[in-house]
């Protein structure tokens, strides 16, 4: 075992005594935890990344599957720049390198250790057949707010010249999912990665027919050259209906919150945007690099620079509203027209104490 590994098992361990100290004085109810998957564009070549960048965006989950890691280094610089910006500890693990040819990545899993903790199984899948040209890799894990255990499969499937080359592996995810409520069992599973195929192919329908549904069924996740625009939802999260309360989901479109054009973002940080699940309780809070200020801190052209207008403003802009994911942004300008953001309980998810956090924050105009 290595000592990075071992390190972080020893400080999972005292973390685990003080949530047991705390938990004999009562405390407010805490929230379940926001899930997230993310191929951070070659992790750990020499590429100019912004760590502080991606450590930034990595601390909106307490759980993040990571793609396109390219060495376990890059792994351990990424979660001391994330604890140091949250000023909190965390853990990671990492498989082997894999891969057919010269070319090899690794999988990843970075954890808060206050949300998460590793509980057993992590594998790199043996693939008899050969048919991936990276095999998946898996753990099981816990929620430390809601003691609810999940497992977790990371995959990175093939590119190659054309969406044929992709089809044999996405159809061996079929045997793969039954393969993962076998050695997991009784466990919901979350098969996470970047598919390169969108989630209507019919080439899912063999998982399908195991009831596995994909989370993210709008929206893209790669960057596109031209500013804002986005192309090809090829990142997800397959998992069985009804087995996780899931409350909201979608893609963290990241150049927003550092105020930057696709080019720079693509360059400093992924061509790739993050994608979420907000279990039970747990609510996504998009944060802007640096200050916190409404009026620079997101992309927001025509928007009123004195508050946040419910009938004019930006989908980034609207995540500045308290309680207010890119899910909840969109069901806002869907309603439109607002008379009063009183009227924002019409959305799911939206109660009275919600709302009155919305108007008792001051951000949103008065309709």
């Amino acid at each position: 075992m290595s000592s990075h590994l071992l390190r972080k098992i020893n400080k999972t361990f005292f973390s685990c005594i003080l949530l047991s100290v705390i938990a004999l004085h009562p405390s407010p109810a805490l929230s379940d935890i926001v899930i997230g998957s993310w191929n951070i564009q070659n992790l750990g070549w020499n590429n100019n990344k912004r760590f502080d960048k991606v450590a930034h965006v990595a601390n909106h989950f307490d759980f993040l599957a990571i793609q396109e890691l390219m060495n376990v280094a890059a792994l351990e610089r990424l979660e001391k720049k994330v604890e140091s910006i949250s000023d909190e500890p965390w853990s990671s693990i990492a498989s082997n390198a894999v891969g057919r040819s010269s070319y090899r990545e690794h999988y990843a899993f970075l954890w808060r250790d206050s949300a998460v903790e590793y509980v057993d199984g992590a594998v790199v899948f043996f693939d008899g057949d050969d048919t991936f040209a990276r095999e998946p890799y898996s753990a099981k894990f816990r929620s430390l707010r809601s003691r609810q255990d999940f497992v977790v499969a990371n995959i990175h499937v093939v590119y190659g010249s054309s969406v044929t080359d992709r089809i044999p592996e996405i159809t061996a995810l079929a045997d793969y999912w039954e393969w993962l409520g076998e050695t997991y069992p009784n466990t919901p599973r979350l098969l996470m990665g970047d598919f390169n195929l969108h989630p209507h192919h019919d080439a899912w329908d063999p998982l399908r027919t195991h009831g596995a549904i994909p989370a993210i069924t709008q929206g893209s996740t790669t960057l596109s050259l031209s500013d804002g625009h986005y192309t090809n939802l090829y990142d997800n999260m397959w998992k069985i209906r009804g087995r996780l309360q899931v409350s909201e989901r979608g893609v963290i479109e990241f150049p927003g919150l550092f105020n930057i054009d696709h080019m720079r973002a693509r360059e400093v940080v992924s061509d790739h945007a993050p994608i979420y699940l907000s279990l039970g309780n747990a609510e996504i809070a998009l944060t802007p690099f640096g200050p916190i200020n409404i009026y620079n801190s997101l992309p927001a052209a025509n928007d009123p620079v004195d508050c946040v207008d419910l009938n004019t403003s930006r989908l980034e802009t609207l995540q500045v509203l308290p309680h207010i994911g890119p899910l909840r942004a969109q069901a806002i300008i869907d309603g439109r027209p607002w008379d009063h953001p009183e009227q924002l309980q019409r959305i799911s998810g939206l109660g009275g104490e919600r709302v009155n956090d919305i108007v008792l924050s001051g951000l949103a105009c008065d309709q």
